[in-house]
């Protein structure tokens, strides 16, 4: 038998091994229980929902890419009506991801947000494929169009409130299976944000490509009733892998705990805070609201709402209100808001960069000679070269860049999000630059009666767009998850995609004030129905030099912003 020092030293070197089978940032397991590191998370738990992204994706694109097509010769719209209905259903499928965000956060958790969310877009689906259906089931035709008008959009705004529950809870539930306190998994979630843009753009080639195909050849009833079956599949694929997942618990509404801290701020508007900050209101660490609850340490700066947790008579006399008197941790999370809101403000007006490529892009290459041999390119094809390129480099970023930057650097990611966002920002001037010499050369031979531009000229333009996906947007993702505070994770993700409706708003006004701008006294303006008549180089160059500005505008902000943790 061993001795009892032999047995002691035993169970001493196998303590550290129990504290490691449990994650340390608090997720659970399906049973409510704390989670065990072997048997959840990780990569096994990101693979079925980088699945359902997938399914997602395919069946969100399947739909979106061609609906334009679908109303003008199904339902019999003008290229105006069709084109304004498209519009404001996708604007209004990037702004639900915030009511998503607040219902994952606040009550449902991510988890039972995606299910019911997923629920709601396959209803919308078959919503959607039903509408092609109607003639093969009403022989009135009078009543037929109506019918099918109101069962479309019934079903398409059912999949915009599908999209408000998947978009930001996919991804931040992906990177919630990940442990920030093992070095290892803090590592891997930076590639999920790769990967997760990866299969993003994966699906989104099949939709522009098979999907389209079908829709054209096969019709609409089949063409619109596969993206509800994928989405489906997509939603199997997520719950079947329930018990390898980790969860958050939800800890209240973040945008109540944010209005609290400025409602008491302004209340308190004439008290001045007190020189030693710890005597600023804390909860102790047993309380039980504070509980499961991660501290944010005081920061000096933005001091005006430190004013929501002084503590003043009329607190004391009385119980709390949380409308007047905040903890320091609550304090500290619209802080940190505040800070990412000029950064936010930067990356918007980079969709607004990239929004022409699916605009005054595809109106370029339509003034352009679209033969390549013997086949004609739609000038909307384009895009793919944009698609193609981030479905290449993604896999090299991570794989090569990141491990020989991790060695120059000595960061984890290789480099920070805040240098990797500046490096897209750059992209998307540069893509508006090389737009503006293409337009030039169009004109130039336009106007000289020679043989038209091939269009294939347009391509190093998309190709930066490319690039400058891979950089942005996957690195303000990141940052936007990263730099949130606990209890906001999905909240700031969705600012991301927020980012993205508030970008192509501003591209419409942009556009819309240069036409009106340009056109006055007669003159066709820069942007005209005839590119021959106008200046589209100008627009670009304009656009260049306002995305300089931009980065100019965001390296100084980035300069300033004082990060959570050092990434």
């Amino acid at each position: 038998m061993a001795s009892t020092e032999q047995q002691e030293h035993a169970v001493a070197l196998l303590e550290p091994k129990v504290e490691e089978a449990y994650t340390t940032d608090g997720s659970l397991g399906v049973d409510g229980n704390p989670a065990m590191k072997h048997l959840t998370g990780g990569w096994r738990a990101c693979r079925p929902i980088l699945g359902t992204e997938f399914c997602y994706c395919l069946a969100y694109y399947g739909i979106t890419f061609n609906l334009v097509t679908y109303l003008t010769a199904e339902l019999h719209q003008s290229n105006v009506a069709a084109a304004n209905n498209v519009s404001t259903w996708q604007a209004t499928c990037f702004l639900t991801p915030l009511a998503g965000a607040v219902a994952a956060d606040s009550y449902w958790g991510r988890y039972r947000t995606m299910v019911v969310s997923c629920c709601i877009g396959v209803a919308g689906m078959l919503m959607a494929a039903l509408s092609a259906l109607l003639p093969l089931l009403i022989k009135d035709t009078s009543s037929m169009a109506s019918a099918q008008e109101i069962i479309l959009f019934l079903g398409l705004y059912m999949i915009a409130f599908g999209v408000g529950g998947l978009r930001p809870c996919l991804m931040s539930f992906g990177a919630d299976q990940f442990d920030d306190g093992d070095t290892s998994e803090r590592i891997s979630k930076g590639s999920y944000f790769n990967w997760y843009i990866f299969t993003m753009n994966c699906a989104s080639v099949i939709s522009t490509t098979a999907m389209v195909l079908v829709q054209d050849h096969y019709g609409w009833a089949l063409g619109l009733g596969i993206p509800a079956m994928v989405l489906a599949i997509g939603l199997s694929c997520l719950v079947a892998a329930s018990r390898e997942y980790r969860f958050q618990t939800t800890r209240g509404s973040p945008l109540t705990r944010v209005c609290q801290v400025a409602v008491a701020a302004v209340r308190k508007f004439n008290v001045a805070p007190p020189a030693d900050m710890a005597l600023l209101y804390d909860l102790p660490e047993d309380a039980s609201s504070m509980k499961g609850v991660q501290r944010i340490e005081h920061t000096a700066d933005l001091r005006f709402f430190d004013k929501a947790a002084v503590v003043t008579a009329s607190d004391e006399e009385a119980p709390r209100n949380p409308w007047r008197l905040c903890v320091v941790t609550q304090v500290e999370e619209l802080k940190i808001l505040v800070r990412m809101l000029p950064l936010w403000a930067c990356v918007a007006f980079y969709y607004t960069a990239t929004a022409q490529a699916n605009s005054t892009f595809v109106e370029q290459g339509m003034a352009m000679d679209t033969r390549v041999g013997s086949f004609h390119v739609p000038p909307a094809s384009l895009a793919t070269f944009q698609i193609i390129t981030t479905i290449v480099l993604i896999p090299l970023y991570d794989r090569a860049f990141v491990p020989a930057a991790r060695r120059l650097t000595g960061r984890e990611k290789g480099i920070s999000d805040l240098v990797r966002i500046g490096g897209g920002l750059a992209m998307a001037a540069l893509a508006m630059a090389a737009a503006a010499l293409v337009e030039t050369r169009r004109a130039r031979v336009a106007h000289a009666g020679m043989e038209p531009t091939s269009i294939l000229w347009q391509a190093p333009q998309y190709v930066l767009v490319g690039v400058g996906e891979l950089l942005a947007t996957v690195g303000q993702l990141d940052f936007f998850y990263s730099q949130a505070p606990p209890a906001m994770k999905t909240v700031c993700t969705a600012l991301g995609f927020i980012s993205v409706a508030a970008g192509e708003y501003l591209s419409s006004l942009v556009v819309t004030a240069v036409s009106w701008a340009t056109a006055t006294g007669g003159r066709p303006g820069w942007i005209p129905d005839d590119l021959n008549e106008g200046h589209l180089d100008r627009f670009f160059w304009m656009m260049a030099g306002l995305g300089c500005l931009n980065l100019v505008a965001f390296t100084s902000c980035a300069m300033r912003y004082k990060s959570r943790k050092d990434c």
